[in-house]
């Protein structure tokens, strides 16, 4: 069995005309998830469940740190 690793995926989320949260990420180009709910923590976590799915299909997407002055 895999050790466990935590992945940071940036995410957009936002509340449609209709009220529904909708939460949005990719993980490399061309492959993204997206989760919705009847509020943001309702989407996040569909949208969690979703960018496992396809790590785990897929595989975890190589990443480039970056610390910057904020």
């Amino acid at each position: 069995m895999a050790e466990p690793r935590t992945v940071t995926v940036p995410i957009v989320i936002e509340q449609d005309e209709d009220g529904v949260w909708c939460a949005h990420a990719q993980l490399r180009p061309g492959l993204g998830a997206h989760g919705e709910g009847d509020t943001e923590e309702a989407a996040l976590a569909d949208l969690r469940e979703a960018l496992t799915g396809l790590i785990e299909e897929f595989g975890v997407p190589r990443e480039l740190s970056i610390t910057v002055a904020a």
